[in-house]
């Protein structure tokens, strides 16, 4: 069985790396195909039984069957749920819905956001998915966040209403098909919309109207998100302003949006972010302690125990417990591994049959991809199961086992060994997969776990639990005046250093997860100092550079925006930041400081900021704290930094750099609009060079083909203005005559950038657009090559 489940769960994962789906006839066949190969092994296992090599072949053949099945399964479902999608001349079209508000809504600062489930469409012969996202905005001409890098058409709704779950509306709303930025190394919002079942985002045009129909549709899964949502205004009512409500709120009922960027920040630095979302440690503890409680008081009856033993009783209790604490929280798959994992243990007990513990680990996974194949692109799937595997490696081999232990007064010192023994392997083991996804782990970690798990597990959760069944306000604030003294103790080790590094490759993962393995086996095992030598190459893997005279050029897929890194041997330069998202939010954030981290840049030589437009500069802040920044340049008059000015150069590692504009005159001209002032820089080699424009305009553009001339000629030229009309002349591109044009601009955004009649003026370049193609790459080596992200890894539910 074990290998039959790992190679359905290999097949589900072949399948999401795929570029296309296979289709419904080949689906068909090659589940077909599987089924008859389980049919087959299954009739001739009694047969051969006795046979050693048969029976190997057998069970080859039955991997093979199971991994088609998974592979069928994971595609079928992929079909049925891309086929729910909005047809693309119906994109940034008005079109008047009715439906519900399907779950707890996120409050934006500026409005909310909100799964909705449509009911019908008014709108004569348009289309719209069941289920959409939608956004309502409170104020003028703000940039919603509708994805990672996007933006969304916003105007002042004629009246907002706060909004519940379970509420029927009519709006007329603007969709787009799922979109978001797509760079190497970061979040993949198109798969995480597509888990959700999220087939559309869009706004709410509330100048055309927006009607309350019904106070509450009734349906089970609305009731639940309801009674959240009642639970969550209990919170914020009982604690109004107060700076740790929201920790609260999500260990209550799994709401992580109130939870600010530097709390996250210290969760991070201390290694305790899975303690703040609904784990299966705390769905366990739960279950464990109404499990003890019925054990307790089904003991008190002696009809009870005659009708059913208390054993049986309490394991059931605390399912029972288990499955409402995971569906109050949202139902999230560290909640679902857990919850399936009790229910094998409930089932055997009831059943007197045991499974022990790798099967039982083994059907919960089965049971996560069965009702959820996506479940494999969430970062949480592989550290939640590989965790919990950790444990039971660990367990099974008696790793840490205390030596000379007895009962009586000692127990307590064998139990505490144990518990330091689990901290420990959990800690390495989840080492590996830290670095890979997110290039980093606390060092404090073993430190802050060891006194933060107790406090929020034992004491933390069971009272906001409690006061979510019993509103005693008292209760609530002792549980705040805990947290906060844990939250204080979180703050000294934050300050500790973090451990950062490149991402390292696959194959220095898997040689570290297999010196895990080794390094976690028995106490008294020879040599098991060897897995720290498995262990290190994924410690200390140097980041990838270009060769001397070589440089490589990121366009990031930052939205509407703008942000480039340039990559020599031995320095890294950033020019533009990209824009805000929102008022907590930023490309800087979100994405550029993930890529810097992932590509092993801890410092930048040189930070152009082009001018002071938000789709420029918005990320700057968030930049110049991931890491010293030597050199500022930028025409941003009121920073401290290094006015941008022409005739600035300098070469590193072979690569030459120069700015070209604006002149140093130019400062001293108030009048000059931000765009005017734009810093443009060009890098270049033996092989060719990169033009990087900013937001100059036809009349910048005049000037610098006056005094630049044969200095713009380029093989590659960044458009000016993302494509804006009042950019890019004739004049201008005959000038640069570039065989490559790099577009960076917004999926579908307000501005329509580029515009069609720019595009038409590069007729003699090859396009390349990040809201289509993801992250540019170019490469200045011994000629200039140029790909794209989506082109080089792309995914079948891309661009649907």
């Amino acid at each position: 069985m074990r290998c039959s489940i790992l190679s359905f769960a290999a097949g589900i994962l072949f399948l999401q790396w795929q570029a296309a789906l296979p289709g419904p006839e080949l689906t068909a066949a090659l589940a077909g195909l599987g089924g008859v190969l389980v049919a087959w092994r299954c009739e001739t296992a009694g047969a051969v039984l006795s046979r050693g090599a048969l029976r190997g072949l057998l069970c080859g053949f039955l991997c093979i069957a199971c991994a088609l099945l998974g592979f069928a399964w994971a595609a079928w479902r992929a079909e049925c749920r891309l086929a729910d999608a909005l047809p693309e001349d119906w994109e940034l079209r008005d079109i008047l819905v009715v439906g519900v508000v399907a779950a707890l809504p996120q409050h934006t600062g500026r409005g909310e956001r909100f799964a909705f489930d449509v009911e019908a469409v008014l709108t004569p012969e348009a289309r719209v998915p069941e289920h959409i996202l939608l956004s309502w905005y409170r104020a003028w001409g703000e940039t919603g966040e509708d994805e990672v890098g996007g933006e969304a058409n916003v105007e002042k709704p004629a009246s907002f209403h706060t909004l519940h779950p379970g509420e029927r509306w009519r709006f007329t709303v603007r969709l787009r098909r799922p979109h978001g930025s797509a760079n190497p190394h970061g979040f993949d919002y198109e798969a995480w919309l597509l888990e959700r079942g999220l087939r559309a985002t869009g706004s709410i045009r509330a100048r055309a109207g927006a009607v309350r129909l019904d106070e509450f549709v009734w349906r089970p899964d609305y009731l639940v998100e309801r009674m959240r949502d009642k639970l969550r205004q209990r919170f914020l009512a009982e604690l109004p302003g107060a700076p740790y409500v929201g920790v609260l709120a999500a260990l209550a009922i799994g709401d992580q949006r109130l939870i600010p960027g530097e709390q996250w920040e210290m969760f991070r630095r201390t290694g305790v972010t899975h303690l703040v979302s609904i784990s299966g440690l705390h769905v366990t503890m739960v279950a464990a302690l109404c499990a003890l409680l019925a054990n307790f008081l089904w003991r008190r009856s002696e009809r009870l125990m005659l009708r059913l033993p208390a054993q049986k009783a309490a394991v059931l209790v605390g399912w029972l417990a288990a499955l409402a604490y995971t569906v109050l929280a949202g139902f999230e798959v560290p909640a679902q591994r857990t919850l399936y994992m009790l229910s094998v243990v409930v089932l055997a007990l009831w059943s007197g049959r045991n499974l022990g513990v790798v099967r039982t680990l083994l059907l919960a996974l089965l049971a996560v991809l069965i009702l959820d194949p996506w479940a494999v692109l969430a970062v949480g799937f592989w550290l939640s199961f590989g965790c919990v595997a950790v444990l039971f490696y660990v367990g099974s081999a008696r790793v840490g086992e205390s030596p000379g232990e007895t009962d009586g007064a000692r127990r307590w010192h064998a139990g505490l060994w144990q518990w330091g023994t689990a901290q420990w392997s959990v800690t390495v083991g989840s080492v590996p997969l830290l670095l890979l996804f997110f290039q980093q782990f606390s060092l404090v970690s073993p430190l802050a776990n060891a006194v933060a798990i107790p406090v929020v597990s034992f004491a933390v959760t069971p009272l906001a639990l409690i006061y979510a069944l019993f509103p005693w306000p008292p209760l609530l604030q002792i549980d705040h005046w805990l947290l906060a003294r844990l939250m204080d103790l979180l703050g000294w080790l934050a300050v500790w250093p973090v451990w950062q590094q490149p991402a390292p490759p696959l194959w220095a993962v898997l040689l570290a997860l297999a010196g895990v393995a080794w390094l976690l086996l028995p106490r008294g095992f020879p040599a098991r100092w060897l897995g720290l030598c498995l262990l290190t190459p994924v410690l200390v893997v140097q980041a990838a550079r270009p060769p001397a005279g070589e440089a490589w050029i990121d366009v990031l897929d930052v939205g509407q925006g703008l942000a480039v890194l340039v990559r020599t041997t031995k320095h890294t330069l950033l020019y533009d930041t990209g824009p805000s998202y929102g008022t907590d939010s930023d490309a800087g954030q979100r994405i550029v400081t993930p890529f810097l981290r992932a590509v092993g840049v801890a410092r930048l030589d040189t930070l152009v900021v082009s001018h002071r437009d938000q789709d420029h500069a918005g990320g700057l802040e968030a930049v110049r704290a991931h890491g010293p920044v030597a050199r500022l340049l930028t025409s941003m008059r009121d920073i401290a930094a290094e006015p941008c000015a022409a005739g600035q150069s300098w070469e590193w590692d072979g690569v030459r750099f120069a700015i070209l504009h604006p002149l140093e005159q130019d400062y001293s001209l108030k009048a000059k609009k931000s765009n005017n002032m734009s810093c443009v820089l060009r890098v270049w080699n033996k092989a060719g060079g990169v033009l990087l424009t900013g937001d100059i305009e036809a009349a910048d553009e005049r000037a610098l083909m006056a005094r630049a001339g044969e200095q713009l000629r380029s093989n590659v030229l960044i458009a000016p203005h993302h494509g804006g009309r009042s950019s890019s002349s004739p004049q201008f591109i005959a000038a640069v005559a570039p065989r490559d044009a790099v577009f960076s601009a917004g999926y579908r955004n307000r501005f329509g950038h580029p515009r069609a009649e720019v595009l038409e003026r590069y007729a003699a370049s090859r396009h390349w657009r990040t809201d289509r193609d993801g992250d540019v790459r170019l490469v200045l080596g011994e000629g200039v090559d140029v790909s794209a992200w989506r082109g080089e890894r792309p995914r079948y539910w891309q661009h649907r």
